[in-house]
């Protein structure tokens, strides 16, 4: 068989894979601490917690605008530079991407405190 046809068979059977291991290893183990009597509520996202879309939000668009400020801090270190320029833009671009999770996790727990 051609290449151009294992390659997205075997990205797209790897990804189901990992989603059905997630999915079912998670079913097991509810089931396991309900037959156990656990409490239910540990399924739960817990109270004094920001809800999720709000985390996701501030994640994705923290992250987009450090990609943003990565791309745009490459162009300026390239421009008045003698670096090479293969090598610029995808260090500042996964640092500055980096620092924006970072800043998201932190602003994500002090939201979640000020609950």
């Amino acid at each position: 068989m051609d290449p151009e046809i294992i390659i997205p068979i075997v990205f797209f059977g790897s990804i189901f894979g990992i989603f059905y291991l997630y999915i079912s290893s998670r079913n097991r183990e509810r089931l396991a601490l309900i037959e156990k009597g656990a409490d239910a509520s540990i399924f739960a996202r817990g109270e004094g917690k920001s809800p999720i879309w709000k985390v996701m939000i501030l994640n994705i668009s923290l992250l987009l605008m450090g990609i943003g400020i990565g791309i745009f801090v490459a162009t300026l270190i390239d421009h008045y530079s003698s670096l090479e320029e293969e090598a610029i833009y995808p260090a500042t671009i996964f640092l500055m991407a980096g620092i924006g999770l970072f800043v998201g996790f932190k602003m994500t727990s002090a939201m979640d405190k000020d609950r």
